[in-house]
């Protein structure tokens, strides 16, 4: 199979290729990322690098079986601003759009985030195909919603795998992944009554199944959405008077901005728990910095997910 795979990042979609048995002949990767495309050459060294997809064309490539991608989706998220299509990464949604009118590719798939439905209804228009919604839970620790335009045909919900947080936690970790007093001081704040109080919605719990999802978004150098790890400390509040009790459970919405306890409890997942919420390999992204894998991970696919779409294609 000839694959082209638009905006690839660290090429989820051949790893998950990999995972469906579906041999590649020749993966053509359009990407601008320079960490990125290291990940991917680093685990593929045989994947065809271009850059820009505005100027796909000028390439020369052979007709391709599959094309596939997930447009920037900033434009469209609810966590970001919400510019749709007048975002001029969203825009690049129509550079895929050109590209399978040109190559007429027999398979396409399309990944974008959960979003208004007019700017759904577009993109369906313009695919003619409408998306199908499937939540990571099913096949990892992790909520996240996506839709999915493809003309693949048979597309089912993948089978619960009922994978939960504490499956995927490493247990050893490191002193530089806890969050520091100053760190903790950027986390999401929220006054109600006149006092203030954690935001938890963007957090995720040990004490909860699924984690929260994982997003490429950081704040003031704080992932998005860290992780309070309950595992070795239940309770960090200085007045509860379960401290350190299995029964507390007093880690919630209501807790205090002044009642947090500075030891080990709130940290970032590490980048290999970030791999395995994606259902990717250990340490295929540990050939950049922290940082960056972080991002690279949270602008990734869950690949279980696209492998279960595209197993699809072998009765096909």
């Amino acid at each position: 199979m000839i694959v082209f795979s638009c905006f690839d990042g660290i090429s989820c979609a051949r790893v998950a290729l990999e995972r469906a048995k579906i041999k590649v002949d020749k993966y053509y990767a359009s990407e601008i990322d320079k960490y990125a495309i290291s990940i991917t050459q680093k685990n593929y060294p045989d994947t065809i690098q271009f850059g820009d997809i505005q100027n796909w064309r000028t390439w020369n490539i052979e007709k391709p079986d599959l094309i596939i991608g997930g447009s920037p989706c900033q434009g469209f998220s609810f966590a970001g601003k919400q510019l749709n299509f007048n975002d001029p990464r969203s825009k690049l949604f129509f550079d895929f759009v050109d590209i399978l009118k040109f190559y007429k590719p027999k398979y396409f798939l399309l990944e974008n985030v959960k979003m208004k439905k007019e700017w759904q209804d577009i993109i369906s228009t313009y695919l003619e195909v409408e998306p199908i919604e499937i939540n990571s839970a099913l096949v990892s620790a992790q909520n996240r919603n996506r839709l999915y335009w493809t003309n693949i045909p048979n597309i089912k919900q993948p089978e619960n795998k009922d994978i939960n947080l504490e499956d995927i936690l490493e247990k050893n970790i490191p002193s530089k992944y806890w969050l520091s007093i100053k760190e903790r001081s950027y986390m999401d704040r929220e006054t109600r009554d006149g006092r203030t109080h954690w935001d938890f919605k963007h957090h995720s719990d040990t004490n909860n199944a699924k984690s929260s999802t994982i997003v490429a978004n950081f704040m003031k150098g704080v992932p998005y959405n860290v992780l309070i790890d309950r595992r070795g400390n239940n309770c960090f509040r200085y007045d509860c008077q379960f401290v350190n009790d299995e029964s507390c459970n007093c880690i919630d919405g209501d807790s205090y901005q002044e009642s947090y306890n500075p030891n080990k409890t709130i940290r970032k997942f590490t980048p290999i728990e970030c791999e395995r919420l994606q259902t990717i390999p250990d340490n295929y992204s540990d050939s950049v910095s922290n940082s960056q894998r972080y991002k690279m991970l949270g602008n990734g696919w869950t690949v279980d997910i696209i492998a279960n779409i595209l197993s699809n294609l072998k009765s096909n």
